[in-house]
């Protein structure tokens, strides 16, 4: 039995379907299972990671776990719940971010304080640490459909951005074939700035799409709404600091998987619906 957590965002989702296509038993760890969907035959149990304690049933008879955190969201509780997961599973699969470093703070901070937990707890692990998520771009989607605009601050920020079926498939790969202490930085097959995304969004729909460079004070509010102002800032800086150098294209998925990395036109492709 393989444990999924997080099972209802992108990356989760696509691991659980991953898994039950390989035929593995897996178990879906989700907030409110009465409001989600999945194929028959995946388990979907209810849990929270920042509630070690709701986490007894989901963990019965788990070997394994593909583990997708609430950044900074559950922090708190995660040396009780890295405890509890090294306890019953043999291999943990932790989804992490390039670039993650517990000293740097926000959430790079959150991910490499992540990594060092489970790497203390005795338990085989796989880090999948993935670049700029192409489902990110799905915060566009409201101003597209109402406005056909596409608002960001960094407008020359190159990013190789990766769809989540392509790290979900890294994970699983770990998974299945007993890849251990390893750490995959997996990134898309591309390098586009928002400008050039928002343009191939364009193109896929068929509609006009323009891009609005933002001021760096709009992006601090919107931020702050779900991030501490301190770790905005140290985000920002961060961010800065990428604008200046492109992410790398790796052939990680490719090396994984066997198969090459789905561009970010695949991606849009297959979130029309989301778009519209």
């Amino acid at each position: 039995m393989i444990l999924v957590t997080g099972a209802t965002g992108k990356v989760g989702r696509a691991a659980v379907h991953q898994l039950h296509e390989a035929g593995v038993d897996v178990r879906a760890l989700v907030r409110r299972p009465e409001s989600v969907t999945f194929p028959s035959g995946v388990e979907v149990v209810r849990g929270d990671l920042s509630d070690p304690g709701s986490l007894d049933t989901a963990l019965d008879g788990v070997h394994a776990v593909f583990l997708v955190w609430p950044t900074l969201e559950a922090d708190a509780a995660a040396p009780a719940v890295i405890r509890r997961l090294a306890e019953q599973a043999r291999h943990l699969v932790y989804l992490s971010a390039r670039g993650a470093d517990e000293r740097v703070g926000a959430v790079l901070g959150s991910h490499g304080y992540l990594e060092r937990l489970i790497a203390e707890a005795g338990v085989n692990w796989t880090f999948v640490r993935a670049g700029g998520f192409a489902g990110n771009d799905l915060g566009w989607a409201d101003s597209i459909r109402t406005e056909g605009v596409v608002r960001e601050h960094y407008d020359a920020w190159a990013r190789s951005v990766i769809h989540e079926r392509d790290i979900a498939a890294v994970g699983v790969g770990a998974l299945l074939e007993g890849h251990i202490g390893v750490v995959y930085e997996v990134t898309g097959p591309e390098s586009l700035t928002a400008p050039q995304r928002a343009r191939i969004i364009a193109e896929v729909l068929g509609v006009p799409v323009r891009f609005e460079k933002t001021s760096r004070e709009q992006m601090l509010a919107e931020m702050s709404t779900w991030m501490p102002v301190a770790d905005v800032n140290t985000a920002l800086l961060g961010m800065d600091e990428m604008t200046a150098r492109p992410e790398p294209v790796l052939p990680t998925v490719a090396e994984v998987t066997g198969a090459p990395a789905h561009t970010y036109r695949q991606w849009v492709t297959d979130h029309v619906a989301d778009f519209r």
